[in-house]
């Protein structure tokens, strides 16, 4: 529904917005262990009646904001492919990673990936929804179609993909986008012909 005809759900999504950023910060700032929904509220100049309105605790707000992430994570991978239409690894360009640009985007969120003591779950769900879309949304193909236990493969790479995801949040994001994104593609092409896009499956 269009915020605009319906200005409380508007309100109340900018209200969590908000909630969520200064769990972000504080957890930077101090660890999420330590956080308390007095600090979430002080930090995002509410009061406690309005955190209560959207959370019943602090553990519901941090739920909500790691499965919004990595909704948004599994929903942007689909945007650049034709669903059914088959791209090969020596064809790919930038854009072809739009999962890269939306965690770049995100990156106030998945820097989070840098601290021990942080959101609950980060370091496990993240490289699982990598997996978790490798499992329902491509087929690949291998290099000269060499027979492979296809869940081993897409798992080594879904978890190799993690591995660099992380190293780039960690160093800062010290490489571009398209830096990175092209030193994916070159390691992609050892190892995989071609995939194919096929959608996310209800």
């Amino acid at each position: 529904m269009n915020n605009e005809k319906n200005p409380t759900s508007g309100r109340q999504n900018r209200t969590k917005a908000h909630l969520k950023q200064a769990l972000i910060e504080l957890i930077k700032e101090k660890g999420y262990h330590s956080v308390t929904v007095k600090n979430i509220v002080d930090y995002a100049a509410y009061n406690r009646s309005t955190f209560y309105i959207h959370y019943p605790d602090k553990i519901e707000l941090a739920e909500d904001l790691l499965v919004s992430m990595l909704q948004g994570l599994e929903a942007s991978v689909g945007k650049p492919y034709v669903p059914g239409h088959k791209v090969y690894t020596d064809k790919l360009k930038a854009p072809s990673l739009n999962i890269v640009s939306y965690i770049y985007k995100n990156r106030t969120f998945f820097e989070l990936i840098n601290y021990d003591d942080t959101l609950p779950g980060l370091h496990t769900r993240f490289p699982q929804t990598i997996l978790k879309i490798y499992n329902e949304q491509f087929i690949f193909e291998t290099i000269n179609n060499i027979p492979v236990n296809m869940d081993y493969f897409k798992r080594y790479t879904a978890y190799g993909f993690y591995g660099l995801l992380r190293n780039w949040i960690q160093n800062g994001f010290k490489e571009t986008q398209e830096e990175f994104i092209q030193e994916v593609i070159d390691l992609s092409k050892t190892h995989i012909y071609s995939l194919e896009y096929i959608g996310k499956r209800n």
